[in-house]
């Protein structure tokens, strides 16, 4: 996502390369280059004529030092306007209440059930909450089923009426899963209801219904990043009817021209709260404007890939892995761990985009987390002694072990290769932090 933007932006800052001074005159046709890289985003016009017209006039108001290049105040100027219209400072969610009540809101096929459990899924591991998770859509086949599955993989309970007098009734099942989250002492209560139209009045009455039965704590409209221009048309209809808190966006992994992420806040005056980055229960982040311009702007997000990294960091298991490594007893085993824990960060062509430059220096390249497939069946194909002790690799064995993985022994060969060399850098690297300290 984005990446068609920030190819866009880094032309338009190349017309003031060179430039000694930032005047009307060269800074018109930036700032116009600017509008044009923003409309073909798919961004509101309004929004889009507004944020340019901030950027001339901060850059006109700027006098230029002499170690500071137009072009590089340009960017700085970009950059804190990007931030400021998608809101500026990261907002989390309000848990107030016992319990704090959550309800979801949204169009058909936008991502809200699997959101809610992902939500679950953060308030759990993350803040330490109890959560019931409510299955409020009465409609969608399999709805409910999706929920109770959803909610068996994070452990969360799935609050549902699939056979009582109340099970096509919303309202009295949100306030019957109140009512039970509130004598079972749990947290959190997340309302998953019914994708709907923002035409359909009669499931817009419905979700009004709800939340004033309910009275919930957050109501948050949940709406697909690939809908570009039609998701903020959306979320204006439904804020008219329901005054929502925040907007999640989801599928910001996707080929969306990012259009959805930058308009949003400025023309429903709500902050965007959460985006979701993938399929995995983990693949959630709290939205932090300031970062997601870096990332427009070709920055990377160093910040947000070393809070993941500290996420997966176990410090008992770093410390029984720096000791083998010590040793040389690094095997199999601690490889294909370490390997798990940088799956669970995140997508790797995800975290790629985080590391500045990467973008860039990777276009055109594809990059597949199906990359690692073939090292989980070498390392698979080994029997425990050969995972725990490498050197017990010989021919024959290396034979056995390629074909159970379905690679060639030059294949094998060079997987063992690259791991001894990984085992020996990690020594050295090791060893130097020992000698600083």
């Amino acid at each position: 996502m984005f990446d068609n933007l920030s190819e866009r932006l880094e032309r338009s800052f190349k017309i003031l390369k060179g430039e000694g001074r930032i005047t009307e005159i060269n800074i018109a046709e930036t700032v116009k280059d600017i509008r044009k890289a923003l409309l073909e985003a798919d961004v509101n016009y309004k929004t889009a004529k507004q944020f340019t017209d901030r950027v001339k006039e901060k850059a006109l108001g700027q006098n230029v030092m002499t170690s500071v290049r137009p072009g590089q105040l340009m960017v700085k100027i970009t950059h804190d306007e990007l931030a400021a219209l998608m809101g500026g400072e990261a907002q989390d969610i309000n848990l107030k209440g016992n319990p704090a009540i959550i309800l979801m809101s949204g169009l058909q096929g936008s991502g809200k059930t699997t959101f809610a459990s992902k939500l679950a899924n953060y308030l759990q591991t993350k803040k330490g909450k109890k959560v019931m998770l409510v299955a409020c859509d009465v409609y969608r086949p399999a709805a409910i089923e999706q929920l109770r599955v959803l909610g068996e993989q994070i452990h969360a309970k799935v609050f549902s009426a699939q056979d009582s007098s109340i099970s096509k009734q919303p309202v009295k099942i949100a306030q019957e899963a109140i009512a039970e989250a509130k004598r079972l002492g749990y947290d959190v209560v997340i309302v998953d209801t019914a994708g709907r139209l923002a035409v359909d009045e009669q499931m817009m009455q419905e979700i009004t219904a709800i939340k004033e039965a309910i009275q919930p704590t957050e109501t948050l409209f949940v709406v697909d990043a690939m809908t570009g221009q039609d998701a903020v048309n959306t979320a204006k209809e439904f804020n008219d009817r329901l005054d929502f808190d925040g907007v999640i966006l989801t599928k910001l992994d996707g080929d969306a021209r990012g259009g959805a992420a930058l308009s949003i806040r400025s023309v429903v005056n709500k902050p965007i709260k959460f985006i979701g980055t993938g399929e995995k229960m983990e693949a959630l982040d709290v939205f932090h404007p300031a970062r997601m311009a870096d990332r427009i702007l070709g920055m990377g997000d160093v910040v947000s890939l070393v809070e993941r990294a500290q996420e997966q960091y176990d410090e008992e298991e770093a410390r029984r892995i720096s000791k083998k490594i010590a040793k040389n007893q690094f095997d199999f085993n601690d490889f294909i761990g370490q390997l798990n824990q940088i799956k669970k960060m995140g997508s790797m062509k995800e975290l790629m985009g985080m590391i500045p430059g990467m973008d860039k220096a990777l276009k055109g390249v594809e990059i597949s987390d199906d990359a690692f497939k073939p090292i989980e069946a070498m390392i698979s194909s080994m029997t425990p002694e050969e995972r725990a002790n490498p050197a017990l690799l010989n021919g024959s064995r290396k034979a056995r072990i390629a074909k159970g993985a379905g690679v060639t022994i030059v294949e094998l060969n060079r997987f063992i290769k690259q791991f001894e060399q990984t085992s020996k850098m990690m020594k050295k690297v090791q060893q130097m932090s020992g000698k600083r300290r």
